[in-house]
C-alpha cells in the first residue's frame, strides 16, 4: 500500500462479503482536510466505499497536495509529484478493499477539483467518473502531460457564478474543454461564491447514484 498519503475510509455499515462496491475518492481544497469532505458525500455511505485522501503538506490547521507560485499557478514539480502519487494511491488502494474496478469515482473541491480533472485526463478509463467543484485544468497539463482519452469517463463540473477565487469564466472555459473530450459531460452553475451549495450537493449526489446504477437521493 502506498504510504505517501494518510486517508480516512468509510465502509458501508451492512457490507455484503460477496460483492464489490463503487468507491468515491475525495480530494479536499487548499488548507482543508479529508474529514471536511466526508459531509458532502455522507448520504452515499450505505452504498459506496468512501475514501478521503489527506494532502501530504501542512497548511495552517489543514493540508494541501501542492503549493503555489501564485493563485492559479502551481509549483510544477510539486504538482507533478502529487499527480504521480495520487495515481499510485488510487491503484494500490483498490487492492485493499472490495472495490468494483468499473466504478471508481473522484470528487474534489478547488485544489481537489484541479487534481480530479487532471487525474481523469491522465488515468482515462481507469476511472468511471469525476465530480469537479470549482476548479480548472492547468495549461501545462493540457499541453505537456501525456493525456488519455476520457470518452468513456463521466464528468460533472460545477462552478459558482460569483466565485471570487476562480471567476466563473474559468468554469465556462473548463466545461468547454471537457465538452471537446467526452460526450458524458454535465456542467452546472450555482449562485454561490467559492463553495458548495445544498442544491449543488443534491445534484452531484443524484448524479453519482445514477452513474452507479443506484436510486436517486431524496430531498
Amino acid at each position: 500500500m502506498n504510504p505517501f498519503y494518510q486517508y480516512d475510509v468509510q465502509l458501508p455499515a451492512k457490507m455484503d462479503p460477496d460483492r464489490k462496491y463503487p468507491v468515491i475518492f475525495t480530494l479536499h481544497g487548499k488548507g482543508s482536510n479529508e474529514k471536511n469532505m466526508f459531509g458532502l458525500v455522507a448520504p452515499l455511505a450505505d452504498d459506496f466505499i468512501i475514501i478521503g485522501i489527506r494532502g501530504n503538506l501542512r497548511l495552517g490547521a489543514g493540508y494541501q497536495y501542492y503549493d503555489l507560485k501564485s493563485l492559479g499557478n502551481p509549483i510544477r514539480e510539486m504538482f507533478d509529484e502529487a499527480v504521480k502519487e495520487l495515481q499510485a494511491f488510487i491503484r494500490d488502494v483498490a487492492e485493499k478493499y472490495p472495490i468494483d474496478p468499473g466504478q471508481r469515482y473522484l470528487l474534489g473541491f478547488s485544489q481537489g477539483a484541479i487534481l480530479s480533472m487532471t487525474l481523469a485526463l491522465t488515468m482515462g478509463d481507469e476511472l468511471s467518473g469525476i465530480v469537479a467543484l470549482n476548479g480548472y485544468v492547468p495549461d501545462f497539463v493540457k499541453k505537456e502531460y501525456p493525456l488519455r482519452s476520457v470518452q468513456d469517463v463521466s464528468v460533472f463540473i460545477s462552478h459558482g457564478e460569483y466565485d471570487s477565487v476562480f471567476p466563473v469564466r474559468i468554469g465556462h472555459e473548463t466545461a468547454a474543454y471537457f465538452k471537446g473530450q467526452t460526450p458524458r459531460l454535465s456542467f452546472h452553475l450555482y449562485p454561490t461564491d467559492h463553495g458548495v451549495s445544498e442544491e449543488n450537493q443534491f445534484d452531484f449526489l443524484n448524479w453519482l447514484n445514477q452513474e452507479a446504477g443506484l436510486t436517486t437521493t431524496k430531498e
